[in-house]
């Protein structure tokens, strides 16, 4: 049942598989590296513009390891989850002080890298070199639980034992990058979390769930918590050339040194602030429309005030800066800080 399993598995990828996604074409260990860690938690249609633009400034893992940490934060800017980007940064940093420049083909080297990890590490050795390496990503927890069978949350310790089992048992001893990508494009298209299209699946004849009528309970969800809500005031302080006050994020927590707007807990305070730790006076503000945006552990409630012709007698912390508002792709800016700057902007 195993090689079965595998056979009408590459089969089906001859005939309907992605084949010509961008990373493909070279097929290489950088490459596959950066696609696989922003593939993360992101789907391919949105990853593919933003791997495309990565490639063209960073083509490898030296120019990657040699840029700076604001251009990298600028060309992933926009694709979230900023930890993904900063542990791109520091791997291809470690690699050309350690391992001569390339990624390691030993897999525990390199799983251990930052933002790697087991499944990844897997992932780039069957996609670049076509080494058997068992994969276990979301797509793939998602085809293995429901084939066989399997109850519980996959990102259980307990659930995540028994899939990586099966993925070992499943995965073939030749053509394991076409294997990979086979049932990762069976997972995201055909496999879906939701309305899954059975009668397209060229392994459904002894799927556990479609048997038992449960591709609605399987895999189970996380359980369910709450999100708590945090609130905030963002300043948007313009000077007379229309220029934006931005600080930088500190090295740990959400946005972590991303470029953002100054954020103060009650508006009553804003003012002050400004005053106090950039010597800026400005008009009284106007508030702007409140939005929300939500993280994966909370969401985050936020008041935007606009400070205009703002008047500063200083500004010279290196993490504080005017900066052009049209010139938004030169700096890593969260997505919603982004897309309050450009509603703002208008001619002056």
């Amino acid at each position: 049942m195993t090689g079965e399993f595998a056979g009408a598995l590459l089969a089906w990828f001859d005939r309907h598989g992605r084949k010509d996604l961008p990373w493909q074409h070279p097929r290489t260990p950088y490459r596959a590296w950066l696609s696989e860690i922003m593939l993360q938690q992101t789907q391919v249609r949105t990853v593919v513009p933003y791997f495309e633009r990565f490639v063209a400034a960073l083509p490898d893992l030296a120019s990657l390891a040699a840029a700076s940490e604001d251009r990298v934060l600028a060309l992933w800017s926009g694709l979230g989850y900023y930890s993904r980007a900063r542990n791109l940064h520091r791997t291809a940093q470690l690699c050309a002080d350690q391992h001569g420049g390339e990624l390691p083909r030993d897999i525990e080297a390199l799983a251990a890298l930052p933002g790697i990890g087991r499944s990844t590490a897997a992932a780039i050795l069957a996609q670049a070199h076509d080494e058997r390496h068992a994969i276990l990503d979301g797509n793939v927890k998602r085809v293995l639980a429901r084939w066989h069978g399997v109850s519980g949350w996959p990102g259980s310790t307990t659930t995540q034992r028994i899939l990586w089992t099966h993925a070992e048992q499943h995965t073939p001893s030749s053509r394991v990058a076409d294997y990979t990508q086979a049932i990762m494009d069976l997972g995201a298209t055909v496999c879906t979390r939701s309305r899954p299209r059975c009668t397209e699946c060229p392994v459904a004849e002894h799927c556990a769930a479609r048997r038992g009528n449960l591709t609605t309970v399987l895999p189970q969800p996380k359980p369910k918590r709450a999100l708590p809500t945090r609130r905030t005031t963002m300043l948007v302080v313009r000077d007379a050339r229309g220029r934006v006050l931005l600080e930088r994020r500190p090295p740990a927590g959400v946005w972590a040194r991303l470029w953002s707007l100054p954020e103060v807990d009650d508006a009553s305070d804003a003012a002050a602030v400004l005053l106090r730790r950039h010597g800026i006076d400005a008009p009284p503000p106007r508030a702007l429309a409140p939005f929300v945006h939500v993280f994966s552990h909370y969401r985050l409630d936020v008041t935007p005030l606009l400070f205009d012709e703002a008047r500063a007698t200083r500004v010279a912390d290196a993490d504080a800066r005017w900066h052009d508002a049209n010139d938004h792709d030169a700096l890593g800016l969260p997505a919603p800080v982004r897309k309050l700057l450009s509603q703002l902007e208008e001619p002056r």
